[in-house]
Protein backbone atom coordinates (compact mmCIF):
# COMPACT_ATOMS: atom_id res chain seq x y z
CA UNK A 1 0.00 0.00 0.00
CA UNK A 2 1.41 3.41 -0.56
CA UNK A 3 0.43 6.98 0.99
CA UNK A 4 -1.89 7.79 -2.25
CA UNK A 5 -4.25 4.66 -1.30
CA UNK A 6 -4.76 6.14 2.36
CA UNK A 7 -7.38 7.87 3.62
CA UNK A 8 -8.99 10.45 3.67
CA UNK A 9 -7.33 11.03 0.56
CA UNK A 10 -7.10 14.60 0.27
CA UNK A 11 -4.65 14.73 3.57
CA UNK A 12 -2.65 12.19 2.08
CA UNK A 13 -2.07 13.31 -0.77
CA UNK A 14 -1.43 17.17 0.54
CA UNK A 15 1.56 15.47 2.74
CA UNK A 16 2.82 13.36 0.51
CA UNK A 17 3.75 16.80 -1.73
CA UNK A 18 4.88 18.02 0.88
CA UNK A 19 7.07 15.07 1.39
CA UNK A 20 8.65 15.51 -2.03
CA UNK A 21 9.54 19.23 -1.60
CA UNK A 22 12.96 20.11 1.00
CA UNK A 23 11.91 21.87 3.86
CA UNK A 24 14.35 21.87 6.78
CA UNK A 25 14.46 24.85 8.93
CA UNK A 26 15.92 27.97 7.35
CA UNK A 27 15.50 26.24 4.19
CA UNK A 28 11.70 25.90 3.40
CA UNK A 29 11.17 28.65 1.03
CA UNK A 30 10.51 26.46 -1.57
CA UNK A 31 7.91 24.55 0.64
CA UNK A 32 6.20 27.73 1.43
CA UNK A 33 6.11 29.26 -2.26
CA UNK A 34 4.30 26.14 -2.98
CA UNK A 35 1.87 26.56 -0.64
CA UNK A 36 0.78 30.37 -1.67
CA UNK A 37 0.73 29.22 -5.50
CA UNK A 38 -1.47 25.90 -3.98
CA UNK A 39 -3.62 28.47 -2.40
CA UNK A 40 -3.71 30.96 -5.62
CA UNK A 41 -4.45 27.65 -7.93
CA UNK A 42 -7.61 27.29 -6.07
CA UNK A 43 -8.79 31.09 -6.46
CA UNK A 44 -8.00 31.93 -2.39
CA UNK A 45 -6.44 35.25 -1.59
CA UNK A 46 -3.55 34.10 -0.70
CA UNK A 47 -0.06 36.51 0.86
CA UNK A 48 3.69 35.69 1.92
CA UNK A 49 4.01 38.15 4.82
CA UNK A 50 7.84 40.04 5.42
CA UNK A 51 8.66 37.38 7.82
CA UNK A 52 7.66 34.44 5.04
CA UNK A 53 4.71 33.25 6.82
CA UNK A 54 1.94 31.83 4.00
CA UNK A 55 -1.53 33.62 4.71
CA UNK A 56 -4.38 31.80 2.86
CA UNK A 57 -8.44 32.84 3.19
CA UNK A 58 -10.97 30.97 2.19
CA UNK A 59 -14.40 32.50 2.18
CA UNK A 60 -17.31 30.99 4.44
CA UNK A 61 -19.60 28.50 2.59
CA UNK A 62 -23.39 29.65 2.32
CA UNK A 63 -25.30 29.65 5.17
CA UNK A 64 -22.45 30.02 7.59
CA UNK A 65 -21.26 33.88 6.94
CA UNK A 66 -22.32 34.40 10.46
CA UNK A 67 -19.79 32.22 12.55
CA UNK A 68 -16.57 33.21 14.36
CA UNK A 69 -13.60 33.01 11.73
CA UNK A 70 -11.41 30.60 12.66
CA UNK A 71 -7.56 30.59 12.04
CA UNK A 72 -5.81 26.85 11.09
CA UNK A 73 -2.35 27.14 12.13
CA UNK A 74 0.74 24.89 11.48
CA UNK A 75 4.51 25.18 10.57
CA UNK A 76 5.86 24.27 7.18
CA UNK A 77 10.19 23.69 8.20
CA UNK A 78 10.75 20.03 9.54
CA UNK A 79 13.79 18.63 12.05
CA UNK A 80 16.60 17.07 9.51
CA UNK A 81 17.81 14.20 11.04
CA UNK A 82 19.00 10.82 9.57
CA UNK A 83 20.68 7.49 10.21
CA UNK A 84 24.68 8.03 9.98
CA UNK A 85 24.72 5.14 7.26
CA UNK A 86 21.80 6.88 5.07
CA UNK A 87 22.77 9.13 2.04
CA UNK A 88 20.06 11.97 2.47
CA UNK A 89 20.84 15.91 1.22
CA UNK A 90 17.51 17.47 3.02
CA UNK A 91 18.23 20.59 1.16
CA UNK A 92 17.65 18.32 -2.22
CA UNK A 93 16.43 14.55 -1.65
CA UNK A 94 12.59 14.72 -1.32
CA UNK A 95 11.36 12.23 1.54
CA UNK A 96 11.09 8.66 0.98
CA UNK A 97 8.04 8.11 3.51
CA UNK A 98 6.05 4.43 3.03
CA UNK A 99 3.25 2.59 5.06
CA UNK A 100 4.50 0.05 7.89
CA UNK A 101 1.36 -1.50 8.95
CA UNK A 102 -0.86 1.55 10.88
CA UNK A 103 2.03 4.03 10.78
CA UNK A 104 3.91 6.21 7.91
CA UNK A 105 7.33 6.39 8.55
CA UNK A 106 10.41 7.29 6.57
CA UNK A 107 13.61 5.38 5.28
CA UNK A 108 16.44 6.16 7.65
CA UNK A 109 15.25 9.66 8.30
CA UNK A 110 12.95 11.69 9.53
CA UNK A 111 9.23 11.80 8.26
CA UNK A 112 8.13 15.60 8.24
CA UNK A 113 5.02 14.60 10.16
CA UNK A 114 5.87 17.46 12.18
CA UNK A 115 4.15 19.44 11.08
CA UNK A 116 3.73 18.26 7.93
CA UNK A 117 0.36 16.23 8.85
CA UNK A 118 -0.92 19.60 10.18
CA UNK A 119 -0.05 21.56 7.07
CA UNK A 120 -2.21 18.88 4.86
CA UNK A 121 -5.01 18.51 7.21
CA UNK A 122 -5.16 22.32 6.86
CA UNK A 123 -4.46 22.52 3.06
CA UNK A 124 -7.31 20.02 2.71
CA UNK A 125 -9.58 22.20 4.12
CA UNK A 126 -8.72 24.87 1.66
CA UNK A 127 -9.22 22.12 -1.32
CA UNK A 128 -12.32 20.77 -0.25
CA UNK A 129 -15.71 21.44 -1.91
CA UNK A 130 -18.21 19.86 0.48
CA UNK A 131 -16.91 20.88 4.18
CA UNK A 132 -19.20 23.73 5.66
CA UNK A 133 -17.68 25.86 7.85
CA UNK A 134 -17.54 29.84 8.12
CA UNK A 135 -14.35 32.31 7.56
CA UNK A 136 -11.37 30.50 7.32
CA UNK A 137 -7.83 31.42 7.37
CA UNK A 138 -5.09 29.11 7.59
CA UNK A 139 -1.68 30.25 8.74
CA UNK A 140 1.71 28.53 7.84
CA UNK A 141 4.94 30.15 9.73
CA UNK A 142 8.55 29.47 8.87
CA UNK A 143 11.03 27.95 10.68
CA UNK A 144 9.45 26.83 14.04
CA UNK A 145 12.26 24.48 14.65
CA UNK A 146 14.82 26.30 15.34
CA UNK A 147 13.84 29.65 16.84
CA UNK A 148 9.83 30.02 15.99
CA UNK A 149 10.88 32.83 13.66
CA UNK A 150 8.06 33.11 11.43
CA UNK A 151 5.59 33.39 15.07
CA UNK A 152 7.79 35.85 16.04
CA UNK A 153 7.55 38.05 12.84
CA UNK A 154 4.06 38.14 12.82
CA UNK A 155 2.68 41.45 12.87
CA UNK A 156 -0.92 42.39 14.81
CA UNK A 157 -3.80 43.06 11.50
CA UNK A 158 -2.63 40.39 8.75
CA UNK A 159 -5.24 37.72 10.57
CA UNK A 160 -9.11 38.59 10.79
CA UNK A 161 -9.94 35.98 13.02
CA UNK A 162 -10.92 35.37 16.46
CA UNK A 163 -10.34 31.15 16.76
CA UNK A 164 -7.28 29.72 16.29
CA UNK A 165 -6.67 26.03 15.92
CA UNK A 166 -2.95 25.02 16.06
CA UNK A 167 -2.70 21.45 14.29
CA UNK A 168 1.31 20.63 15.89
CA UNK A 169 0.11 18.42 18.83
CA UNK A 170 1.30 14.99 18.80
CA UNK A 171 -1.43 12.65 20.27
CA UNK A 172 -5.00 11.78 18.98
CA UNK A 173 -7.52 12.64 21.99
CA UNK A 174 -5.63 15.23 23.50
CA UNK A 175 -5.99 18.76 23.22
CA UNK A 176 -3.68 21.27 24.55
CA UNK A 177 -4.13 24.63 26.01
CA UNK A 178 -0.81 25.57 27.06
CA UNK A 179 2.98 24.94 26.74
CA UNK A 180 6.57 25.20 27.78
CA UNK A 181 8.41 28.64 27.22
CA UNK A 182 12.30 28.04 26.19
CA UNK A 183 16.27 29.77 26.01
CA UNK A 184 18.60 28.86 24.10
CA UNK A 185 22.26 28.75 26.07
CA UNK A 186 25.39 28.29 24.45
CA UNK A 187 28.90 27.64 26.88
CA UNK A 188 32.29 28.48 25.19
CA UNK A 189 35.28 28.51 25.76
CA UNK A 190 39.14 27.81 24.50
CA UNK A 191 41.81 25.50 25.22
CA UNK A 192 45.53 24.65 25.05
CA UNK A 193 46.76 22.36 22.43
CA UNK A 194 50.03 20.03 21.76
CA UNK A 195 52.03 18.90 19.11
CA UNK A 196 51.12 14.53 18.19
CA UNK A 197 52.65 12.81 21.14
CA UNK A 198 55.26 10.38 19.68
CA UNK A 199 54.55 6.75 20.71
CA UNK A 200 50.74 7.25 20.51
CA UNK A 201 48.53 5.72 17.47
CA UNK A 202 45.33 7.66 16.46
CA UNK A 203 42.24 6.50 17.06
CA UNK A 204 38.25 7.12 16.99
CA UNK A 205 35.65 6.13 19.06
CA UNK A 206 31.78 6.53 18.68
CA UNK A 207 28.51 6.26 20.73
CA UNK A 208 25.50 5.77 18.87
CA UNK A 209 22.67 3.87 18.21
CA UNK A 210 20.29 5.80 20.86
CA UNK A 211 16.86 6.73 20.25
CA UNK A 212 17.07 10.50 21.01
CA UNK A 213 13.43 12.04 19.77
CA UNK A 214 12.23 15.61 20.57
CA UNK A 215 13.67 17.21 23.34
CA UNK A 216 10.27 18.69 24.83
CA UNK A 217 8.17 15.53 24.55
CA UNK A 218 10.92 12.73 24.82
CA UNK A 219 12.56 14.49 27.69
CA UNK A 220 10.44 12.20 30.02
CA UNK A 221 11.76 8.78 28.98
CA UNK A 222 15.27 9.32 30.31
CA UNK A 223 16.50 8.01 26.88
CA UNK A 224 20.33 8.36 26.79
CA UNK A 225 21.68 11.85 25.79
CA UNK A 226 24.77 10.76 23.14
CA UNK A 227 27.05 13.84 24.61
CA UNK A 228 26.39 13.04 28.73
CA UNK A 229 27.20 9.56 27.67
CA UNK A 230 30.66 9.50 25.33
CA UNK A 231 32.01 12.20 27.73
CA UNK A 232 31.23 10.26 30.17
CA UNK A 233 33.37 7.32 28.80
CA UNK A 234 36.02 9.75 27.73
CA UNK A 235 36.44 10.99 31.60
CA UNK A 236 37.39 6.90 32.22
CA UNK A 237 39.60 6.93 29.76
CA UNK A 238 41.57 10.16 30.56
CA UNK A 239 41.37 8.98 34.24
CA UNK A 240 42.29 5.30 34.15
CA UNK A 241 44.18 5.03 30.93
CA UNK A 242 46.83 6.63 28.77
CA UNK A 243 44.68 8.15 26.47
CA UNK A 244 44.71 11.95 25.45
CA UNK A 245 41.62 13.93 23.45
CA UNK A 246 42.10 15.38 20.15
CA UNK A 247 38.77 16.59 18.79
CA UNK A 248 35.05 16.09 20.09
CA UNK A 249 31.50 16.13 18.41
CA UNK A 250 27.95 15.66 19.32
CA UNK A 251 24.16 16.21 18.19
CA UNK A 252 23.21 18.28 15.73
CA UNK A 253 20.60 19.81 16.53
CA UNK A 254 19.29 21.92 19.82
CA UNK A 255 15.36 20.15 19.80
CA UNK A 256 16.80 16.70 19.72
CA UNK A 257 17.71 14.81 22.10
CA UNK A 258 21.67 14.13 20.80
CA UNK A 259 21.77 10.24 19.03
CA UNK A 260 25.50 9.77 18.16
CA UNK A 261 28.88 11.19 19.22
CA UNK A 262 32.27 10.67 18.07
CA UNK A 263 35.61 11.81 19.08
CA UNK A 264 38.95 11.32 17.95
CA UNK A 265 42.18 9.89 20.39
CA UNK A 266 45.21 9.40 20.78
CA UNK A 267 46.24 6.23 23.07
CA UNK A 268 49.80 5.28 23.80
CA UNK A 269 51.00 2.37 21.50
CA UNK A 270 51.55 0.49 24.74
CA UNK A 271 48.71 1.48 26.92
CA UNK A 272 46.22 0.21 24.35
CA UNK A 273 45.12 -2.92 26.34
CA UNK A 274 44.54 -0.84 29.34
CA UNK A 275 42.43 1.85 27.02
CA UNK A 276 40.36 -1.38 26.07
CA UNK A 277 39.94 -2.50 29.47
CA UNK A 278 38.43 1.08 30.24
CA UNK A 279 36.60 1.52 27.44
CA UNK A 280 34.62 -2.52 27.69
CA UNK A 281 34.08 -1.65 31.59
CA UNK A 282 32.52 1.62 31.04
CA UNK A 283 30.48 1.05 27.86
CA UNK A 284 29.42 -2.33 29.78
CA UNK A 285 28.00 -0.57 32.79
CA UNK A 286 26.40 2.18 30.23
CA UNK A 287 24.23 -0.60 28.22
CA UNK A 288 22.98 -2.25 31.01
CA UNK A 289 21.94 0.99 32.72
CA UNK A 290 19.75 2.09 29.80
CA UNK A 291 18.84 -1.27 28.68
CA UNK A 292 15.64 -0.62 28.73
CA UNK A 293 14.71 2.58 26.97
CA UNK A 294 17.99 2.64 24.62
CA UNK A 295 18.73 -1.18 24.09
CA UNK A 296 20.19 -0.82 20.65
CA UNK A 297 23.34 1.62 21.57
CA UNK A 298 26.27 0.80 19.98
CA UNK A 299 30.23 1.72 21.19
CA UNK A 300 33.27 1.70 18.80
CA UNK A 301 36.70 2.25 19.67
CA UNK A 302 39.31 1.62 16.65
CA UNK A 303 42.40 2.51 14.58
CA UNK A 304 41.86 5.85 12.89
CA UNK A 305 40.47 5.22 9.01
CA UNK A 306 42.06 7.90 7.29
CA UNK A 307 39.44 8.67 4.26
CA UNK A 308 40.70 8.19 0.84
CA UNK A 309 41.97 11.22 -1.00
CA UNK A 310 42.29 13.16 1.76
CA UNK A 311 44.86 14.68 3.43
CA UNK A 312 45.21 15.27 6.85
CA UNK A 313 45.38 19.09 8.15
CA UNK A 314 48.10 19.84 10.62
CA UNK A 315 45.23 21.73 12.54
CA UNK A 316 43.62 18.46 13.12
CA UNK A 317 46.67 16.52 14.20
CA UNK A 318 47.07 18.62 17.61
CA UNK A 319 45.81 17.24 20.86
CA UNK A 320 43.81 18.62 23.79
CA UNK A 321 46.18 19.79 26.78
CA UNK A 322 45.56 17.38 29.36
CA UNK A 323 44.57 20.03 32.32
CA UNK A 324 41.72 21.19 29.57
CA UNK A 325 41.04 17.98 28.43
CA UNK A 326 39.72 16.81 31.80
CA UNK A 327 38.27 20.60 32.24
CA UNK A 328 36.06 20.25 28.80
CA UNK A 329 34.74 17.02 29.82
CA UNK A 330 33.94 18.17 32.89
CA UNK A 331 32.16 21.09 32.03
CA UNK A 332 29.66 18.53 29.98
CA UNK A 333 29.21 15.70 32.74
CA UNK A 334 28.78 19.34 34.93
CA UNK A 335 25.85 20.33 32.98
CA UNK A 336 22.26 20.13 33.22
CA UNK A 337 20.57 17.60 30.95
CA UNK A 338 17.17 16.35 30.97
CA UNK A 339 14.13 16.63 33.44
CA UNK A 340 15.23 19.11 36.37
CA UNK A 341 11.41 19.29 37.90
CA UNK A 342 7.80 17.49 37.02
CA UNK A 343 4.94 19.85 37.24
CA UNK A 344 3.11 20.50 41.10
CA UNK A 345 0.19 21.57 38.79
CA UNK A 346 -0.21 18.88 36.15
CA UNK A 347 0.40 15.63 37.24
CA UNK A 348 2.85 14.02 34.95
CA UNK A 349 3.98 16.63 33.14
CA UNK A 350 7.10 17.67 33.15
CA UNK A 351 7.82 21.44 34.45
CA UNK A 352 11.54 22.13 34.02
CA UNK A 353 14.15 20.70 31.63
CA UNK A 354 17.13 20.65 29.20
CA UNK A 355 18.73 19.42 26.52
CA UNK A 356 22.38 19.37 26.21
CA UNK A 357 22.09 18.92 22.52
CA UNK A 358 25.28 20.17 20.90
CA UNK A 359 28.81 19.48 21.47
CA UNK A 360 31.90 20.58 19.64
CA UNK A 361 35.29 20.36 20.76
CA UNK A 362 37.69 21.68 17.57
CA UNK A 363 40.65 23.38 17.02
CA UNK A 364 41.15 25.05 19.88
CA UNK A 365 37.25 26.04 20.87
CA UNK A 366 34.72 24.65 23.33
CA UNK A 367 30.92 24.86 22.48
CA UNK A 368 28.02 23.50 24.49
CA UNK A 369 24.61 24.28 22.90
CA UNK A 370 21.20 23.70 25.02
CA UNK A 371 17.64 24.67 24.99
CA UNK A 372 16.23 25.12 27.92
CA UNK A 373 12.60 24.59 28.46
CA UNK A 374 10.34 25.81 31.67
CA UNK A 375 6.62 26.47 31.96
CA UNK A 376 7.53 28.29 34.59
CA UNK A 377 9.42 31.95 33.39
CA UNK A 378 11.55 31.93 37.12
CA UNK A 379 12.29 27.90 37.08
CA UNK A 380 13.30 28.53 33.43
CA UNK A 381 15.82 31.61 34.48
CA UNK A 382 17.30 29.68 37.72
CA UNK A 383 18.14 26.99 35.18
CA UNK A 384 20.01 29.37 33.33
CA UNK A 385 21.35 30.70 36.63
CA UNK A 386 22.66 27.26 37.12
CA UNK A 387 24.52 26.72 33.71
CA UNK A 388 25.96 30.08 33.82
CA UNK A 389 27.80 28.93 37.68
CA UNK A 390 28.91 25.60 35.40
CA UNK A 391 30.50 28.10 32.66
CA UNK A 392 32.13 30.27 35.13
CA UNK A 393 33.52 27.95 37.40
CA UNK A 394 34.74 26.04 33.98
CA UNK A 395 36.26 29.24 33.19
CA UNK A 396 34.28 29.87 29.94
CA UNK A 397 31.79 31.94 29.17
CA UNK A 398 27.84 31.90 29.01
CA UNK A 399 25.82 33.21 26.54
CA UNK A 400 21.46 33.01 26.57
CA UNK A 401 19.44 34.10 23.50
CA UNK A 402 15.80 32.71 21.46
CA UNK A 403 13.87 33.34 24.95
CA UNK A 404 10.06 32.66 25.06
CA UNK A 405 7.45 32.55 27.21
CA UNK A 406 4.99 29.90 27.65
CA UNK A 407 1.69 29.44 27.10
CA UNK A 408 -0.63 30.08 29.93
CA UNK A 409 -3.47 27.67 30.49
CA UNK A 410 -7.41 28.85 30.34
CA UNK A 411 -9.74 26.31 31.04
CA UNK A 412 -12.59 28.45 30.42
CA UNK A 413 -11.22 28.52 26.78
CA UNK A 414 -14.89 29.00 24.88
CA UNK A 415 -12.93 27.00 21.65
CA UNK A 416 -11.95 24.28 24.34
CA UNK A 417 -15.17 23.72 25.49
CA UNK A 418 -16.64 23.29 21.53
CA UNK A 419 -14.02 21.12 20.69
CA UNK A 420 -14.60 19.10 23.77
CA UNK A 421 -18.18 18.69 23.19
CA UNK A 422 -17.79 17.72 19.57
CA UNK A 423 -15.40 15.09 20.49
CA UNK A 424 -17.32 13.20 22.67
CA UNK A 425 -20.08 13.31 20.22
CA UNK A 426 -18.04 12.04 17.28
CA UNK A 427 -15.90 9.74 19.44
CA UNK A 428 -18.03 8.54 22.92
CA UNK A 429 -15.61 9.68 25.12
CA UNK A 430 -14.01 13.30 26.18
CA UNK A 431 -10.69 14.04 25.17
CA UNK A 432 -7.93 14.65 27.87
CA UNK A 433 -7.01 18.24 28.07
CA UNK A 434 -3.35 19.00 28.89
CA UNK A 435 -0.40 21.07 28.67
CA UNK A 436 2.67 19.96 26.83
CA UNK A 437 6.48 20.32 27.70
CA UNK A 438 7.61 21.51 24.24
CA UNK A 439 7.14 25.11 22.36
CA UNK A 440 3.77 25.48 20.34
CA UNK A 441 3.45 28.60 18.80
CA UNK A 442 0.64 29.56 20.28
CA UNK A 443 2.72 31.54 23.42
CA UNK A 444 4.18 33.75 20.75
CA UNK A 445 1.53 34.71 18.70
CA UNK A 446 -0.57 35.73 21.38
CA UNK A 447 1.38 38.57 21.95
CA UNK A 448 0.60 40.16 18.85
CA UNK A 449 -3.42 38.64 19.17
CA UNK A 450 -3.85 38.64 22.66
CA UNK A 451 -7.88 38.04 22.18
CA UNK A 452 -7.18 34.89 19.96
CA UNK A 453 -9.24 32.02 21.62
CA UNK A 454 -6.27 28.81 21.48
CA UNK A 455 -6.77 25.23 21.53
CA UNK A 456 -4.05 22.60 19.65
CA UNK A 457 -4.55 19.20 18.26
CA UNK A 458 -3.13 16.96 16.25
CA UNK A 459 -2.74 12.85 15.05
CA UNK A 460 -0.19 10.67 16.79
CA UNK A 461 3.25 10.95 16.20
CA UNK A 462 5.85 9.27 17.85
CA UNK A 463 9.50 9.65 18.18
CA UNK A 464 9.64 13.55 16.15
CA UNK A 465 12.55 15.01 15.59
CA UNK A 466 14.63 11.39 14.93
CA UNK A 467 14.84 9.04 12.25
CA UNK A 468 12.22 6.71 13.98
CA UNK A 469 9.49 9.04 13.52
CA UNK A 470 6.06 7.98 12.45
CA UNK A 471 2.56 9.09 12.22
CA UNK A 472 -0.35 6.46 12.89
CA UNK A 473 -3.06 6.15 10.04
CA UNK A 474 -5.78 5.68 12.12
CA UNK A 475 -5.25 8.76 14.00
CA UNK A 476 -5.17 11.32 10.73
CA UNK A 477 -8.39 10.25 10.03
CA UNK A 478 -9.64 10.87 13.12
CA UNK A 479 -7.96 14.10 13.02
CA UNK A 480 -9.73 15.60 9.87
CA UNK A 481 -12.60 14.35 11.25
CA UNK A 482 -12.52 16.13 14.39
CA UNK A 483 -11.25 19.22 12.44
CA UNK A 484 -13.82 19.70 9.91
CA UNK A 485 -16.29 18.42 12.54
CA UNK A 486 -15.17 21.17 15.01
CA UNK A 487 -15.31 24.04 11.95
CA UNK A 488 -19.10 23.19 11.44
CA UNK A 489 -19.81 23.76 14.80
CA UNK A 490 -18.17 27.37 15.45
CA UNK A 491 -20.35 29.74 17.15
CA UNK A 492 -21.69 32.85 15.77
CA UNK A 493 -19.99 36.12 15.98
Amino acid sequence: MELKDLNPALVWKNFYALTQIPRPSKKEDRAAEYLYEFGKSLGLESMRDEAGNVIIRKPATPGMENRKGVILQGHIDMVPQKNADVEHDFEKDPIQAYVDGDWVRARGTTLGADNGIGVAVAMSVLESRDLKHGPVEVLVTIDEETGMTGARALKSGLLKGEILINLDSETEGELYIGCAGGLDATIEGGYARKEHPAGYGCWSMAAKGMKGGHSGMDIILYRANANRIATRVLYALLTEADVKLVDFEGGTLRNAIPREAFATLYIADDGVDKAREVFDRITSEIRAEYAGTDPDMEFILEPYKEVEGETCDPEDCLYVAEDDALRLVRTVIACPDGVERMSSEMPGLVETSNNLAIVKIEKGRFAAKSLLRSSVDSAKDALAVKMACVASLAGMEASFDGGYSGWAPNAASPILHTMKEVYAGLFGKEPAVMAIHAGLECGILSGAYPHWDMVSCGPTILSPHSPDERVNIESVGKCWKFVTSVLQSIPEK
